[in-house]
């Protein structure tokens, strides 16, 4: 198993994408940091099924827009495992609507959860991956980030966001052995999408060249790649796992 004896933190790891991130590096090997921030029950549920790999887990409650609460998280990984070695910026929340009627509110809550919860990760990782001279950072991002969205203004920059600041932190860290990658989901099959109106999904299942929706074990497959030794001379990179929308 390639990622054996590695130590990973996967944020908004309980359900969905995080979800199956988790249990695709337990199966590589790797011991797991479930965050959460709302479903103990359900992250609990994925720190059994990573155990019965094998691996050592643990669940951890922590909002990623709170810096304290991060700092807490990455010292807790860092005296369990005794250090970090792939950190999966995954969390994301929406609160959709067209500009007009976007709340301030809820711009700031998804900037705030999305944008700022992954600098405030990359920057806990960020000396103890130094120290290390090693490290894997894979943040989530999203093909609206690359194309934008009616009514996800919010999102959108939010993601986009998240490709500047992933490749800016590649650049810093590149002279140390650690690599910063991004992947990019298209329209994924999880509970989030799932509660999107039906006339939605059929709009965005036509955008689709591959005539079909993601699973999230696609999307965790390109995170486990990027994680490993195989992607070690790759850093800076976008990877899109969307059934050719971004063609």
């Amino acid at each position: 198993m390639e990622l054996t004896g590695k130590s990973a933190l996967v944020t908004g790891g309980s359900r969905g994408i995080g979800r199956e991130v988790c249990l695709e590096l337990a199966r590589q090997g790797a011991n797991l940091c479930v965050n959460y921030a709302g479903s103990q029950t359900k992250a609990e549920e994925v720190v059994t099924i990573c155990e019965q790999m094998g691996v050592k887990a643990f669940a951890f409650r922590a909002d990623v827009a709170d810096s304290a609460q991060v700092e807490a998280m990455i010292a807790q990984v860092l005296d369990r495992f005794g250090r970090l070695d792939i950190l999966v910026c995954n969390a994301g929340i929406t609160r959709d609507g067209l500009m007009l009627r976007m709340t301030e509110a809820d711009f700031d809550a998804v900037v705030d959860t999305n944008l700022k919860g992954a600098y405030l990760c990359m920057r806990g990782a960020y000396k103890p991956m130094m120290r290390q001279r090693s490290g894997r950072v894979v943040a989530v991002s999203s093909i609206v980030g690359l194309r934008g969205n009616a009514g996800q203004a919010n999102y959108a920059a939010s993601k986009a966001g998240i490709i500047g600041l992933s490749r800016s932190m590649a650049k810093e860290l590149a002279g140390r052995g650690v690599t910063v990658n991004v992947v990019a989901p298209g329209f994924i099959d999880t509970d989030m999408t799932a509660a999107l109106p039906e006339d939605a999904r059929a709009a965005m299942l036509a955008s689709i060249p591959m005539g079909r929706f993601g699973q999230a074990e696609d999307v965790a497959k390109a995170v486990a790649f990027f994680a490993g030794d195989r992607a070690a001379y790759v850093t800076g990179q976008v990877l899109c796992v969307d059934g050719g929308m971004a063609v």
